[in-house]
């Protein structure tokens, strides 16, 4: 069952990613769960495909921006639902350092296909 989860979890993380390098906020939003929670860069709590959605309509417009996972850990929790924990880095702006903040998605099974139905970044510096 973990490459299962694996498996799950790489077919988001290449569509996610390749929406990200768009900035297409129409295709990341499909990603999502109908009843989705996104915690992004930002401090405010987007519910929804439409709040994740406004959340990416209003990042800035980069040039060319990707984003790299790394250290993806993967649990199968139930037979609908995955949880994902790693590390992703956003490149940006030419040779500006990469933002990296430490990812956390539950991946639920929503009519049929796999949908992000929680989203959260936080910091990878300590705080506390």
């Amino acid at each position: 069952m973990p490459e299962e989860a694996d498996d799950i979890v790489s077919a988001i993380i290449a569509k996610w990613s390749a929406g990200f390098s768009r900035l297409d906020a129409d295709a990341l939003s499909a990603l999502y769960s109908k009843s989705a929670f996104f915690f992004g860069s930002n401090p405010t709590l987007y519910r929804g495909r439409d709040g994740v959605k406004a959340y990416a309509e209003g990042l800035p417009r980069w040039h060319a921006p990707r984003v790299q996972f790394s250290e993806i850990r993967t649990a199968r929790v139930n037979a609908d639902l995955v949880n994902m924990a790693g590390i992703a880095s956003f490149f940006l702006d030419g040779d500006a350092p990469a933002l990296v903040v430490k990812i956390t998605w539950v991946i639920a099974r929503e009519d049929g296909d796999w949908k992000i139905a929680c989203h959260h970044v936080s910091s990878q510096t300590p705080l506390i």
